[in-house]
């Protein structure tokens, strides 16, 4: 029997957690190595070194998380709790990513590599139990993947107001746009948008139940967990599983280059014959980027509505928005620099096809549990979703960290008028990955089997295979 659907309310609410771990999220994918760079005062390769080292302190903690979240035990479930007790010190640890000591360079590296892993460490304790609560919610597959559309357009939601507000909030408050004023203007601006996110955490967790623990006879009474060590193999012996994260980090490496590098191509790159409010570079930038988040959440609703409303298969919609990408990031290559509403127009397309795919990559997540389920007889839910984040935040580092040793390589100094060589090392950075991505994504999701009907197809192919 088919479960009843889930309320606007409880929707939207799932929706807020998400909005919530972009905050954090983008200001990391967006903001956080310019802020090194041009703020803090790190050699752009120094800050690709840190991005990529931190996260690799993520292999212990992501799968450790999700074992744990599985364990809990709570009046309240096993996910959700997590959200309400994450939720302040990852407010507080978003503030303290972006503080500036008055310190040597020596120690300053050193402070920033301490207060990125914290950061991780609590968009970890937030993001991986939330990602596993849209599979308790309801056990109805559509379902799920309506959720993760309002999961993603909410976080673009998030993305919006952190991509036009921390720019302008960081030179109003700071006292203007030189580096020594955004040292004091960042955390303030962080600050209030880390208000936003706590709230938002603590509505996720109020406004949402867990119903279904797959694996499990009944929902809330859980049969005897495996080891941690039975989970992690049956999770690496899911062939599915294997597909949607190398899918992830892949489609990832694209985001976390492109994203870091934006600031650099709308500062540097893009020339502008402005006045008036948008002739200020923070505001001029706040402007290229809230649009861009803005035609992320349409990409989110147009996916959602070729899937649940149109009945498209998931695979297919994936697969016509991935090649919908390669298209404006080629001409992204050749657009001519004064070209900046050509350039603004075609970073928006680019980005909502990549936020048609996204949302229906994580909706895969819980499909490959439930093909674990149905053709091994295990599956741990927090714990895929963990090794599915992984392979995102490692993505996004990897992604992050080339395009620091990019800009390095092709000379870039920070607050000075750029070179020839440097300019084109921006635009490779930014332009050229999302049509690597693409291409290799594309390729990467001929393997992957979890078409609509496939529980259908599996059941004939192998009978036996429901036997538990």
């Amino acid at each position: 029997m088919k479960p009843p659907p889930l309320s606007l309310r409880e929707k939207f609410g799932y929706g807020l957690g998400d909005m919530a771990s972009n905050i954090v999220y983008q200001a990391v994918i967006n903001v956080l190595m310019y802020f090194y760079t041009d703020v803090y005062g790190i050699e752009a390769a120094a800050a690709g070194t840190l991005m990529i080292v931190v996260r690799l302190f993520d292999a212990i903690t992501d799968p450790l998380m999700g074992a744990v979240a599985d364990r809990t035990r709570s009046r309240w479930g096993r996910y959700r709790p997590w959200l309400l007790w994450a939720a302040i010190p990852y407010g507080l640890l978003a503030v303290a990513a972006f503080i500036t000591p008055n310190v040597s360079a020596g120690s300053k590296l050193v402070y920033a590599y301490i207060s990125y892993a914290l950061l991780m460490t609590a968009y970890t304790a937030v993001n991986i139990p939330y990602s596993a609560l849209a599979g308790t919610m309801t056990a109805d597959k559509d379902e799920r993947s309506g959720l993760q559309s309002w999961r993603f357009g909410m976080a673009m939601v998030g993305g919006f107001l952190v991509t036009v507000s921390i720019w302008p909030l960081s030179r109003i408050l700071g006292g203007g746009g030189r580096p020594e004023n955004l040292q004091l203007g960042f955390p303030f601006a962080v600050g209030l948008l880390a208000i936003v996110g706590v709230v938002a955490l603590f509505g996720c967790f109020a406004w949402t139940q867990e119903r279904t623990y797959p694996g499990d006879g009944t929902a809330g009474q859980g049969t005897v967990k495996p080891s941690l060590w039975e989970d992690v193999k049956a999770m690496f012996g899911n062939s599915q599983w294997l597909v949607v994260s190398l899918a992830m980090f892949i489609i990832q490496i694209r985001g976390g280059m492109q994203g870091n590098v934006k600031p650099y191509f709308i500062k540097y790159y893009i020339e502008h014959d402005l006045t008036g409010v948008f002739s200020v570079t923070e505001n001029f930038m706040a402007l290229y980027m809230g649009l861009t988040m803005l035609a992320g959440v349409a990409g989110v609703v147009t996916a959602n509505r070729l899937f649940l409303g149109m009945q498209w298969c998931k695979v297919t919609v994936m697969k016509t928005a991935l090649i919908g990408s390669l298209v404006p990031n080629v001409l992204l290559l050749f657009v001519p620099r004064p070209w900046w509403e050509a350039s603004l127009v075609l970073i928006m397309l680019g980005n909502f096809c990549h936020m048609m795919f996204l949302p229906l990559l994580f909706s895969a997540v819980p499909d490959t549990v439930d093909f674990g389920l149905k053709t091994s007889g295990k599956g741990a839910l927090a714990l895929f979703f963990a090794g599915q984040l992984f392979a995102l935040k490692l993505g996004i580092s990897v992604g992050g960290g080339l395009g620091g040793k990019i800009l390095g390589f092709f000379g870039y100094k920070a607050n000075v008028e750029q070179t020839e060589t440097s300019l084109l090392g921006i635009k490779i950075a930014f332009a050229g990955a999302p049509v690597v991505a693409a291409i290799l994504v594309v390729v990467i999701l001929q393997f992957y089997r979890l078409k609509k009907g496939w529980e259908q197809t599996l059941v004939l192919a192998s009978p036996g295979a429901e036997r538990r």
